[in-house]
């Protein structure tokens, strides 16, 4: 198996290199975005739903106030722009803004780097193409030079050869594609349930007035 893969990657010629060092940086990059936004949105929710929920329920702003602007989190800094505005008691518009301007600065380091995986997964592709077209060429000129006997032969084996460097770079692609797809829907999950909790921080202070 071992062999059969080292020798695939041999015979594709020197394109197989860059392919495999995009390929390489693409999941390097996955592999740290998954993770983040796995850490993220357990984080997250742990802070909303046992921190500062509970204190929005209580209507003791002031400590939600302050847990969320001690909190790491991305929802902490949601809800601190937005109790913030509370406790100072301007009016629920004011506070919606200043809770679509938190999300707004949030979403830049969800979305970080996840879109790259799918122009690294472009590259691997054009890459292998490109690899295929250049050594076709080189096949054809050695052909021309050729034995009229050998011509079939060796053109058989020369397009096999460059065959490889498009399947390589479509091996490579193709995870890289899903991967971006996976990464792209954890992160707009994420971004539902902060959505989701401005909501219900919206609700919960609806007609209620913050303690003096």
């Amino acid at each position: 198996m071992i062999e059969t893969v080292v020798r695939f990657f041999q015979e594709g010629g020197i394109f197989m290199y860059p392919i495999a060092v995009v390929l390489a940086l693409g999941l390097a990059i996955a592999i740290e975005r998954y993770i983040y936004l796995t850490v993220t949105k357990g984080a997250n929710r742990q802070a909303f739903d046992v921190g500062v929920l509970p204190l929005l329920r209580k209507r003791d702003y002031k400590t939600a106030l302050k847990y969320a602007t001690q909190s790491t989190t991305a929802i902490g800094a949601i809800m601190s722009a937005g109790l913030a505005r509370l406790v100072n008691q301007q009016t629920r518009e004011d506070i919606e803004y200043a809770l679509e301007e938190g999300l707004m600065e949030t979403l830049p380091r969800l979305e970080k780097r996840t879109q790259y995986l799918a122009t690294l997964a472009n590259v691997s592709t054009l890459l292998g193409l490109l690899g295929t077209i250049i050594g076709l060429i080189a096949a054809f000129t050695a052909v021309a030079n050729a034995d009229p006997a050998e011509k079939a032969s060796l053109l058989s084996q020369s397009i096999s050869v460059a065959m490889n460097t498009t399947a390589f770079g479509l091996m490579a692609a193709i995870p890289l594609l899903l991967m971006h797809a996976v990464l792209q829907t954890k992160t707009n999950e994420i971004v539902d349930s902060f959505e989701m909790a401005g909501v219900k921080f919206l609700n919960i202070i609806s007609d209620q007035t913050p303690d003096k």
